[in-house]
């Protein structure tokens, strides 16, 4: 629902999911997820910019609210070298439900043979104190995996399974599920067209 852990790639496997929305060539995914009310989501789609353009936005945690759905705030906690960091960040929620909070550590690694790229996302337990009235996401897990740059563009697939905690309304659960992952991957094609991505460059990749 909120930490928008991801999968990109160029075979994910297909078993039990079950496509919800098509829209602008972005499709979304959901299947059910044992022991849990809340479905897991993937979202494919192709995005017209290099590997480097997208890793350098994923990183870019501060401006990171331009884009992701009902981000309030975003900040590096740790940053431990330029293709691994861990982040604090806060969504916003609608009422009646508390907004949630998480940390996640951050890993870029690719593929020296495929240049299939693939970020980790997990949320991590602890690092900062927790906010009165915020819930605590502490179970999520997903990722990215961003294939190799062909006929000017990059397949992605973004996969995500998370516990929300704490009580959830069910058109609340149904709003995030689809309508967030449709919300943040539209503004994200937008986003990737900023200048400042254009020509970006990453030493650790091999674009």
């Amino acid at each position: 629902m909120l930490c928008l852990l991801l999968n990109a790639g160029l075979v994910f496997g297909q078993e039990g999911w079950k496509l919800s929305v098509v829209k602008d060539e972005i499709s979304i995914y959901t299947r059910p997820v044992v022991n849990s009310k809340i479905k897991a989501i993937k979202v494919e789609c192709s995005l017209p910019v290099r590997q480097a353009q997208l890793v350098a936005a994923i990183l870019d945690i501060d401006n990171s609210g331009q884009w992701v759905y009902h981000s309030k705030r975003a900040s590096i906690i740790k940053r431990v070298s330029p293709a691994e960091l861990y982040y604090y960040a806060e969504v916003a929620v609608p009422w009646p439900a508390e907004n949630r909070e998480y940390v996640a550590h951050i890993m870029v690694n690719q593929n020296t043979k495929t240049k299939v790229i693939t970020i980790d996302a997990p949320c991590v337990t602890g690092m900062v104190a927790g906010k009165i009235n915020v819930v605590r996401i502490t179970h999520s897990i997903g990722k990215w995996v961003i294939g190799a740059y062909q006929n000017n563009a990059i397949k992605v697939s973004y996969e995500l399974e998370v516990d929300p905690a704490g009580s959830v309304p069910a058109w609340l659960v149904n709003a995030f599920a689809t309508q967030g992952p449709m919300e943040t991957f539209e503004r994200l094609k937008r986003y990737l067209q900023k200048k400042e991505y254009r020509d970006v460059k990453l030493d650790y990749l091999q674009d």
